[in-house]
């Protein structure tokens, strides 16, 4: 195969590289950090919302318009750093793709083309971790953090179901990631044949490929659905038992009451991002594997 022409932007960085996340955050660097900043920025504003929707609630009932009025501000800010957050990212990760993309044709050689058009489409992922799932774990971070912070504010209680029901959710994905890793490479593995199966124009070898697929894509869903289920329980009863307590125990304004909930909920669905990140992660370990693995020539 033609090598890449020697000005060819950034892959020739990669050409020599193992190719990975680490790689690309390690020549994208900048691009990366100016849209995690952005993100960041963007999500710690989102954090906010309940707090100051709650206060506005009070506020307003007293009639008094100065934390309506800062929240009226913030959203404003919002549309500004997320509509700049969004309009870069589509540019920046494009260049990413074009460059892992030349970096891996290169090093194809002589191996099948089934192959090639397989890990390309696998080498995406990689970028599109970076470019979607990592930016909303850093969400999810953030906004855990805050609703933990927020709900230990108004009573210790609320903090600790909730940082009980994160750490049962963290040990149940924990005990399944293996099986995670598993799954993904017989996938990745029925997945490469694709090309090779359709240019046979055997139409029982192309059947026996797509029910192959099915099989490992149900075995995975089936998976999935059991830890899944196991986490959302924990969650949930943890949501039952803030707003029981906020609506009893704590004494709380009707404002107060809806930042509690809200918070929690929030923690609900920002806690189920992070094993859907691990298990993201999970199968991109074993991409990266397979990505950069020789192939025999054909």
């Amino acid at each position: 195969m033609t090598s890449l022409p020697e000005n060819s932007y950034k892959s020739r960085i990669l050409t020599g590289d193992r190719l990975s996340m680490g790689t690309l955050f390690r020549v994208f660097r900048f691009r990366i950090v100016v849209t995690w900043t952005l993100t960041t920025l963007e999500t710690a504003m989102l954090a906010l919302f309940p707090l100051l929707i709650g206060r506005s609630i009070d506020g307003l009932l007293g009639d008094d318009y100065t934390a309506f009025t800062q929240f009226v501000g913030a959203m404003v800010v919002l549309t500004v750093v997320a509509t700049l957050r969004r309009v870069y990212d589509t540019r920046a990760y494009g260049s990413m793709r074009v460059a892992l993309g030349q970096a891996q044709a290169n090093r194809a050689g002589e191996e099948a083309v089934s192959v090639t058009n397989a890990r390309l489409l696998m080498g995406r992922e990689l970028v599109d971790f970076l470019e979607k799932e990592a930016p909303l774990s850093i969400t999810g971070v953030i906004q855990v953090i805050v609703a933990l912070v927020v709900l230990f504010s108004f009573h210790g209680l609320l903090a600790l179901a909730a940082g009980a029901a994160a750490a049962a959710m963290l040990g149940i994905y924990g005990l399944s990631a293996r099986r995670f890793f598993t799954l993904n490479s017989d996938l990745n593995e029925q997945s490469e044949a694709q090309v090779s199966a359709l240019e046979s124009r055997d139409l029982s070898r192309v059947t026996a490929h797509l029910i192959g697929l099915r099989r490992h894509e149900v075995r995975l869903s089936d998976t999935e659905s059991v830890v899944y289920a196991l986490i959302f329980t924990a969650l949930l009863t943890m949501l039952g038992f803030n707003l029981w307590f906020a609506a009893t125990q704590t004494g709380a304004t009707p404002g107060e009451i809806f930042s509690i909930v809200t918070y929690s909920y929030e923690f609900i669905q920002m806690s189920v991002i992070l094993p859907m990140a691990l298990q993201n992660l999970t199968r991109l370990a074993e991409i990266t594997e397979r990505i950069n693995k020789e192939q025999p020539a054909t």
